[in-house]
């Protein structure tokens, strides 16, 4: 469920405690998943090679080592290897993220990866909500060149952030005390629930519902923007993903469409038209 396309990537500025920053996909064939995500999307992918480590990669629009950074990729790292499916996860700064750990344990939640450095990026943690709603932390430094950015809805940008909580009440008083996040308006959404958009410093972001039933798991879940949804989903077709729900319009006049990548990945488009 989405209302509406929001959102931008990679911003740095003194006031972004809250603010969604990038996603990454993790996945045991990054060459295929590559090349999935650019014939669909439309991103380019540039590796990053780094002494002694495997290598990650970058999800772009455009050329050129200053083009907009959408997202990264990496392949499963051993200790995760048959533990976890193939995901996307995405990553919320913070002003301390050692601070920002502690207080997700001291509500109710857990940290699944202790808080540690980046070089040359900034420090980060995986941690999850008191319902097992997986995500990562960051405190990120500034880039010694910025990359351009995307405007909210272009495409291939990320529009929209979803999550399928374990309780939407508990879960958005949660956020709320972690992230700062504050209440934009609810939708009825009749034996559903209640579908709550909430924003970041006044800017509608995403939304949360409890998970219906044929979700096992509470999780997050990440729309990309596309041009157009059946198009896309053409795209997708022929590259091996499957559609899991969709085409449907929603509130604002969009189109999405909720998919598994050829590796299991979940992940999902919106569009303003078919």
């Amino acid at each position: 469920m989405l209302q509406t396309a929001t959102g931008s990537q990679t911003e740095v500025d003194n006031e972004i405690h809250g603010k969604f920053i990038w996603c990454e996909l993790m996945t045991p064939d990054t060459r295929a998943a590559g090349e999935f995500y650019t014939a669909v999307i439309g991103w380019n992918v540039r590796e990053l090679k780094m002494d002694g480590m495997p290598s990650y990669f970058l999800f772009e629009m455009g050329e050129g080592e200053n083009c907009p950074g959408i997202g990264g990729m990496m392949s499963f790292p051993p200790e995760l290897e048959g533990q976890v499916p193939p995901n996307w996860t995405g990553y919320v700064a913070v002003d301390d993220v050692d601070e920002s750990a502690r207080q997700f344990t001291s509500l109710g939640g857990s940290v699944r990866r202790p808080p540690e450095d980046i070089p040359g990026i900034g420090r980060f943690a995986v941690v999850a909500d008191p319902h097992g709603a997986v995500i990562c932390i960051m405190t990120p430094l500034p880039p010694e060149n910025p990359p351009q950015q995307l405007p909210p809805e272009a495409p291939g940008n990320v529009g929209w952030y979803e999550l399928y909580a374990g309780d939407c009440e508990e879960a958005f008083r949660f956020y709320a005390q972690v992230f700062g996040w504050t209440l934009d308006h609810d939708m009825d959404m009749g034996p559903m629930g209640v579908y709550r958009i909430f924003a970041h410093r006044g800017r509608v972001i995403g939304g949360m519902m409890t998970r219906p039933s044929t979700v096992p798991l509470a999780c997050w879940a990440y729309y990309f923007n596309v041009n157009a949804i059946d198009a896309a989903i053409d795209r997708l077709a022929a590259g091996g993903g499957t559609v899991v729900h969709g085409p449907m319009e929603v509130p604002g006049g969009s189109w999405i469409v909720q998919a598994k990548d050829p590796q299991g990945a979940f992940f999902s488009l919106v569009g303003p038209k078919r």
